[in-house]
């Protein structure tokens, strides 16, 4: 098997075990920059230059991009999808993970404990914003922040309200997260391959930092996942996008709340506190899987006219419920189950004996509008009167003209 590992950083700790770990078990393994690379676009014929010469073929690529490239560096690895290279990390779940605000709102509709956070722009939002996560104290985070930079505790509500307005005015996006003070100064890092995670770590930070990064001072110790943080590692990944991850969390009172996903997770700190050869797992984890690359079900499966990919949740009063999947009828609409997820485990391509229950997610394959015939119906919400005070009153000399039609 010959194996890329797109990195800028050649002699790092976590691209040298990745390259050794798999010449150790019999591949060839480069590592290439991957702002050397040039994308070329042709009808049927995606392809690679590397310093202006054709890339040759691989079966495989571990990314590793930076966060200064990740518009470029995504851009690469897309286009490895295109000419069906196995990826150990997509584009998108690069693209999710990246983007702090997007992977928060993409886990906050799933049932994942994350910290309560907000995103506002306009100075009257700023108190409002804080008070709705709880209060002071408050985290405030760089969207573009990496390895603890640019996270900040502020203490006091006006402490904070002056530090959002000083990065406001700096041209700079922030979250604001309320703070989970019983997780003070640690929290746990799962290292997630595939669909378990095989290492995990508590970061413990030193002195008066708050931070626990390990680039941050924090010292890290090998510790024994509860089943619910395995749980919501693997699903934070998986929403992700992601086949590998380092999933960071804190632990709250009623349980874990995820802060990052991290789509290029170091190896130095968990390997030397765990002792695992995670690199080796990885490598192990690519060997299963480069039969199969990437694959979008949306566009696979929506050829036939009609036909598409949607998820179907079990209402608690269906008359579903309590049903075996061969006695519900979905066969003889056309409907077929490709996987089942209940709170507690994924159920992939579920025989027909399974007993459906209340709240279970279906992901199906099937007529669209036999499909869409059983999705509840949404609640409209009423439209309110206007009131003569909703009315604009008259324009005043310090008013803005109104907006003009286009």
């Amino acid at each position: 098997m010959k194996v890329a590992i797109l990195s800028r950083a050649k002699d790092s700790y976590s691209t040298r075990r990745l390259k050794f770990a798999a010449q150790q078990r019999g591949h060839k393994a480069l590592v290439l920059d991957t702002t050397n690379f040039g994308i070329a676009l042709e009808s049927e014929r995606p392809e690679l230059y590397f310093r202006s010469k054709r890339l040759s073929t691989y079966d495989a690529i571990i990314p590793r991009v930076g966060a200064s490239i990740t518009y470029f560096g995504t851009a690469v690895v897309r286009q490895f999808e295109q000419m069906g290279v196995f990826c150990l990390n997509s584009s998108n779940g690069i693209s999710n993970s990246r983007d702090k605000l997007r992977s928060l709102q993409m886990l906050s509709r799933h049932d994942i404990g994350i910290p309560p956070t907000t995103f506002v722009r306009d100075r009257s939002d700023i108190l409002p914003a804080i008070i709705r996560v709880g209060g002071a104290p408050v985290i405030i985070k760089l969207l573009e922040g990496t390895q603890g930079v640019g996270v900040i505790l502020a203490e006091t509500m006006k402490v904070a309200e002056a530090i959002i307005e000083t990065l406001h005015s700096a041209k700079q996006n922030v979250l604001i997260q309320g703070f989970v003070s019983e997780s003070r100064g640690r929290d746990i890092r799962a290292f997630v391959v595939g669909d378990r995670v095989v290492a995990a770590m508590r970061r413990v930070a030193q002195g008066g930092e708050f931070r626990s990064n390990v680039h941050r001072g924090g010292k890290a110790e090998l510790v024994e996942l509860d089943p619910e943080y395995e749980r919501t590692a693997v699903r934070a990944a998986q929403i992700m996008g992601l086949k590998m991850a380092g999933v960071d969390m804190l632990e709250g009172e009623d349980g874990p709340k995820v802060m990052e996903v991290n789509s290029s997770p170091g190896l130095q700190g968990i390997e030397t506190a765990t002792n695992l050869d995670i690199a080796d797992t990885i490598i192990q984890y690519i060997e299963d899987q480069v039969a199969f690359p990437e694959l979008d079900l949306r566009q696979r499966l929506t050829v036939t006219k009609g036909y598409g990919v949607a998820e179907l949740v079990v209402p608690k009063d269906s008359d579903l419920v309590g049903k075996a999947i061969a006695d519900s009828g979905l066969r003889d609409k056309d409907i077929v189950v490709l996987k089942l997820e209940r709170r507690d485990k994924v159920i992939p391509n579920p025989k027909g004996a399974r007993e459906l229950r209340a709240h279970d997610r279906l992901l199906c394959f099937g007529k669209l509008e036999e499909m869409r015939a059983l999705l509840p119906k949404r609640k409209r919400r009423r439209s309110r009167k206007l009131r003569k005070q909703d009315l604009p009153g008259p324009i005043t000399a310090t008013e803005p003209p109104p907006d003009r039609e286009t």
